[in-house]
């Protein structure tokens, strides 16, 4: 009985490590004949595990969904990444299911071997999470967004604009993207024929969904364009600026939600920015620390030059002797 109790394992371990596998390529990894193989398979279903079987010599078997969650293996690996993911939720971005987290985390914990809980604990115990107050997103929105985008089935839901006009929009929903803090929709805007990135968190879903479509060409690269959006879309100026230093070094400065980055040689980079104030535009970029040049708009030359001789100034300015500071004090708390 233990012998078929561990090859049962065994099988479910190779049905959830890969989709399909046939009968004799599952006989031969656990040392048995085809014919107990269906007999485990049987056992399997009996338990509650969806096994597929396909007749015929290119037949097999897949492991399916079923109507109820069956237990799942995990190896050591498997087991650490799900526990951290659930401590990442626990606090993370997606409200409604911090509660349900630390349940499941719990849980898992609970059934950690000791060199795992070791792991995790050890990861736990070192790591103090900088939590932001940017917005959250309730889970059933999330789900339910994710759901249409998997469906192909077209979303209506009220939103606020950046200025806080609300609306309602029709869209059909391509991807969900992520960026750490917030959550976007890439979709195609059906009444301005165009796509569009919107932020997750501003919008409340009508429920039901409306009808199915057929998924348009979406655009090449989903992730550098909901960049742009979030980047310089969204802002009244947008910048562009020729920085002076590899793609690589820049990239490692500057986030996908703050600029967009493009290889020009293997020495410089072009960067795309926006903002609501270009005297702030060319402040942020000064800040990056490397050498640029402003391309575009014309109006950003005369705003670096502005802030360029407010700097100058504001380095060369000296007191007097009676008038505080000399040129040598140093102002306390720094060294």
């Amino acid at each position: 009985m233990w012998e078929t109790s561990g090859r049962l394992l065994r099988l479910l371990s190779l049905l959830q490590n890969r989709r399909d596998w046939s009968g004799a390529a599952l006989a031969e990894r656990l040392g048995v004949t085809v014919r107990t193989v269906r007999r485990d398979v049987d056992r399997l279903r009996g338990l509650g595990y969806p096994v597929h079987a396909t007749p015929g010599v290119a037949g097999g078997y897949r492991l399916g969904v079923g109507a109820a969650l069956p237990p799942l293996l995990l190896d050591d690996d498997e087991a650490v990444a799900v526990a951290v993911g659930l401590r990442t939720a626990a606090g993370g971005t997606v409200a409604g299911i911090e509660e349900t987290s630390v349940r499941a985390l719990a849980k898992l914990e609970q059934m950690l071997p000791p060199r795992l809980r070791h792991r995790v604990g050890a990861l736990d115990a070192m790591t103090v999470p900088l939590t932001g107050s940017g917005p959250t997103v309730p889970s059933e929105v999330l789900t339910a967004v994710a759901l249409a985008c998997r469906d192909h089935q077209r979303l209506r839901f009220d939103y606020r604009s950046r200025g806080g006009e609300p609306g309602v929009r029709t869209v059909e929903p391509h991807r969900l993207v992520h960026t750490g803090r917030r959550w976007y929709l890439v979709a195609w805007d059906v009444e301005r024929a165009d796509w569009r990135t919107f932020r997750v968190d501003r919008m409340t879903p009508r429920i039901p969904t409306g009808p199915r479509f057929t998924p348009r060409e979406p655009p090449a690269d989903v992730a550098r364009y909901a960049s742009q959006g979030i980047a310089t879309d969204a802002y009244r100026y947008r910048g562009q600026f020729l920085l002076r230093v590899p793609l690589a070094e820049a990239a490692a400065v500057i986030t996908p939600t703050s600029g967009v980055l493009e290889p020009v040689d293997a020495h410089s980079c072009l960067l795309s920015t926006g903002g609501n104030n270009l005297r702030t535009m060319i402040i942020w970029v000064a800040v990056l620390g490397f050498e640029f040049e402003v391309l575009d708009p014309p109006e950003l030359v005369a705003h670096a030059a502005e802030v360029g001789a407010r700097l100058t100034r504001a380095a060369a300015a000296r007191r007097c002797p009676t008038g505080g500071l000399g040129e040598t004090a140093q102002p306390g708390g720094l060294s």
